[in-house]
C-alpha cells in the first residue's frame, strides 16, 4: 500500500511539473540585429501564468532546456513587482522560456550600486563594463568638487568599486583600468542642471540615496536632493538611476516639482574637452548625441546621451554640450547615459561607438515582443 501511495504521489507531482511546463513565454526579436538585454515582466501576471505558489522557480529555454538568469525586481518593497530576464536572441528570431519549480542556479552579480560615506558620499553604480558614480554633501566646498556624473573607466568584467575605493588608488591602471575622467564644472557623463536666463544653476548635491534593488543583472536606486530655493522659485529633485548587466548605458528618470511654476528649464550636459574639431554627431531620428573625446596618454572615453523625446535645445558652449529642456511637474522625464573606454575591448573609435548607440536606441523604442502561450 505504501509503495501503491508513493507511486501516486509521485505521478501527481510529475503530472502537476507537466502541465506547468506546458505554458511557457515567447520573446520575439523583430530587429536585424541580434538582441542581449534585459526584459521585464510583471510579476503577478507571470506568476498567473505559470500558476507559480511562490518564488522559488527557475526559467529554462524551451528547445536547449539551458537554465536562463532571471531577477525578481522588488523596486524597494517587500515582494516582486517584475520578473527581469536577461536574453539573448539571434536577428529576426524568438526564443520560448519555460518555468519549472526548481531552485534556480546560482549565479554572480553583475550590477551594483552602493553610496560610499568613506569617500565624501560619493554614490557609486556599475556593472560588467562600465562605472560612474554622483557627488555628495561631503564634496561641497572642498578643492574637489565637482558637478556632474563620474565615469570610471573600467577594462574588466569584474565589479570593481569596493576595490577601488578600498585601496583609493584608482587613477593609475593596474590592470583594470582607471579613474580619469575629467568632471570639473560641468554636468559630465549627462547630468542635469537647472537653467535660469541662459545661465546654469548647479544644485546642491544629492542629500539621501535609497537602494531599490541590487542585481545580480539590474542595480536601481534614487538620488534625493533637498529643496533649494533658486531664481525665486522652491524646486525639489529627485533622480531614479538604473543600470543593467552587460549595458554601457544607465537610465536616467529625473522627478522635479516647481512649487511656483508648473515646468521648470532644465539642461542635461556632455563635458566637452578643449579642442578645435570635437568628434561628435547628433543622429535626430535616433535621437541620441555621441561624442568622442581626444586621446589622453592612450585614453580615449566615449559618452553619449539617447535624449527623450520632447522639445529640446541644442546649446554648444565651451565646455559642454546642453539640451534645453521644459521639465513639466510631477512628470517623469526619462533619459539614457552612456559612456565607453577604448581599452575594454568592446568600443574602440567613432564608428563603433555610434553603431552600438544606434542599436541601443532601437532596443528603447522598439522593446522585444513578448506573448504567453498555454
Amino acid at each position: 500500500m505504501k509503495s501503491l501511495l508513493s507511486v501516486a504521489l509521485l505521478l501527481g507531482i510529475t503530472s502537476s511539473l507537466s502541465a506547468q511546463n506546458k505554458s511557457s513565454l515567447l520573446i520575439h526579436n523583430t530587429s536585424s540585429f541580434e538582441r542581449k538585454e534585459v526584459v521585464s515582466i510583471p510579476y503577478e501576471k507571470f506568476k498567473q501564468h505559470f500558476e507559480l505558489k511562490d518564488t522559488v522557480f527557475s526559467i529554462l529555454e524551451e528547445e536547449s532546456k539551458k537554465p536562463v538568469i532571471y531577477q525578481l525586481e522588488k523596486r524597494g518593497k517587500s515582494t516582486p513587482q517584475n520578473v527581469l530576464i536577461a536574453v539573448h536572441i539571434a536577428p529576426k528570431a524568438k526564443i520560448e522560456l519555460a518555468v519549472t519549480a526548481t531552485a534556480p542556479v546560482k549565479t554572480a552579480s553583475k550590477t551594483y550600486a552602493r553610496y560610499v560615506p568613506e569617500r565624501k558620499d560619493d554614490f557609486a553604480w556599475e556593472n560588467n563594463v562600465v562605472a560612474f558614480r554622483a557627488y555628495g554633501k561631503a564634496l561641497e566646498g572642498t578643492s574637489e568638487d565637482a558637478q556632474g556624473f563620474d565615469f570610471w573607466s573600467k577594462r574588466t568584467n569584474d565589479l570593481i568599486l569596493d576595490e577601488w575605493y578600498k585601496t583609493g588608488d584608482y587613477h593609475a591602471d593596474h590592470g583594470k583600468g582607471l579613474d580619469y575622467y575629467s568632471v570639473g564644472q560641468t554636468l559630465g557623463v549627462g547630468d542635469m542642471a537647472l537653467y535660469f536666463n541662459g545661465q546654469i544653476q548647479y544644485t546642491k548635491h544629492y542629500r539621501r540615496s535609497e537602494v531599490l534593488d541590487n542585481g545580480p543583472i539590474r542595480s536601481t536606486f534614487k538620488l534625493i536632493y533637498e529643496p533649494q530655493e533658486i531664481e525665486g522659485q522652491m524646486i525639489s529633485i529627485e533622480k531614479e538611476i538604473s543600470i543593467d548587466a552587460e549595458s554601457q548605458l544607465s537610465r536616467i528618470n529625473v522627478n522635479m516639482h516647481n512649487a511656483t511654476a508648473a515646468e521648470t528649464p532644465i539642461v542635461l550636459g556632455i563635458a566637452k574637452r578643449k579642442e578645435a574639431n570635437p568628434n561628435y554627431t547628433i543622429y535626430k531620428k535616433e535621437n541620441f548625441f555621441a561624442y568622442w573625446e581626444p586621446e589622453n596618454k592612450g585614453n580615449i572615453t566615449g559618452t553619449a546621451i539617447i535624449l527623450p523625446h520632447v522639445k529640446k535645445d541644442f546649446i554648444d558652449t565651451p565646455t559642454q554640450f546642453l539640451w534645453n529642456i521644459a521639465a513639466k511637474n510631477n512628470q517623469t522625464l526619462t533619459y539614457y547615459i552612456g559612456a565607453a573606454f577604448n581599452k575594454a575591448g568592446k568600443i574602440e573609435n567613432m564608428d563603433a561607438w555610434k553603431a552600438y548607440l544606434q542599436q541601443a536606441s532601437e532596443q528603447i523604442q522598439k522593446p522585444l515582443t513578448i506573448s504567453y502561450k498555454k
